[in-house]
């Protein structure tokens, strides 16, 4: 997909047009000084970068530090489950994520950071996509911003993102009391259509310029996120967000291997800022092959992985 003109830059403190599918009641973000220069990857985190869901997997490791209860756990798993599987509309995923704000209600936030850095390397390594990893790497290569953006609070994203090398996440933010302890209240949420507002913040604090820039998500709930960008890309995609993009042309990547992080080394570059460009072209070429000749994928994948060597031996 090739990168559309850039729009016209707006002067300092001008607004940038509100995406589509964005709350009407959001505030529109405010653009930096001058025209965007640079170039971003965001990343949803559940299902996109990790084989699970982030605040599943850390469920038990915060029983076992007492954080919450047995029982807390148990309800946690109920009501992410079908978020986990299916995903949700946009109103059973508020419940969800209303639900979870009251269970962390009384935990200090010191104690549930600390937990996720412990159980960072048991909980949340091994369930990495080995696929995700590369294109990181690509795009870091690329000399391209990484962002993790995630529904999931910023307590377990920023962690989550400087392990697999994000350069910055934007995540729900829970609403803290004086003394540093949750209140079980959201202060921002940042499901479904509020992503694509806080990504336009991001763009905007940045200098990033979203049309040419990517965007990788596995729901269709974040189609606006993936217009908002020149480059969209549906990672491990729903059945909706699967058609949605055979219809548009987006490319798909199907995501099949986690592996343990500390196991896994990056490609090295053989070339710079050309070889990474060329790997992101040809993950893109190879999964627009896929999205528009599903019988094709065989085929598609073996070509991806015969480029990517050669571009390793230029």
């Amino acid at each position: 997909m090739s990168p559309a003109s850039p729009a016209p830059a707006s002067s300092s403190g001008a607004q940038v047009p509100r995406p589509a599918g964005a709350p009407q009641d959001a505030p529109a973000p405010t653009a930096p000084c001058g025209p965007p220069h640079r170039t971003a990857a965001y990343f949803d985190l559940d299902k996109t970068i990790l084989a699970t869901s982030a605040a599943l997997a850390l469920g038990e490791p915060m029983r076992r530090s007492g954080l919450i209860s047995r029982t807390a756990v148990a309800r946690g798993v109920v009501v992410q489950l079908p978020y986990l599987l299916v995903g949700v509309d946009t109103p059973q995923a508020n419940r969800i994520m209303e639900r979870l704000a009251r269970m962390l209600a009384g935990i200090s936030r010191r104690e549930l950071r600390q937990v996720v850095e412990d159980a960072l390397g048991s909980a949340i390594e091994p369930a990495c996509y080995a696929e995700a990893l590369q294109l990181i790497a690509a795009h870091q290569q690329a000399g391209h911003d990484v962002v993790v953006v995630s529904a999931s609070t910023s307590e377990i994203v920023e962690p989550v993102a400087r392990m697999v090398g994000a350069g910055r996440a934007v995540a729900t933010r829970l609403e803290v009391d004086d003394e540093g302890r949750f209140t079980g209240r959201i202060e921002r949420s940042l499901l479904h259509a509020q992503k694509v507002v806080a990504l336009q913040e991001d763009a905007a604090a940045h200098g990033i310029d979203l049309q040419r820039s990517w965007a990788y998500s596995d729901s269709v709930s974040d189609e606006p996120m993936l217009r908002a960008v020149g480059h969209p890309v549906a990672a491990n995609p729903d059945r909706e967000l699967r058609r949605l993009a055979a219809r548009e042309g987006w490319p798909v990547r199907d995501f099949v291997r986690p592996v343990r992080l500390r196991s896994w080394a990056p490609p090295q570059p053989a070339s710079g800022v050309l070889q990474a460009a060329l790997l992101l072209a040809v993950a893109t070429a190879t999964g627009w092959a896929v999205a528009r000749f599903p019988r094709r994928r065989a085929a598609a994948a073996p070509l991806g992985r015969r480029l990517a060597r050669r571009t390793g031996r230029s």
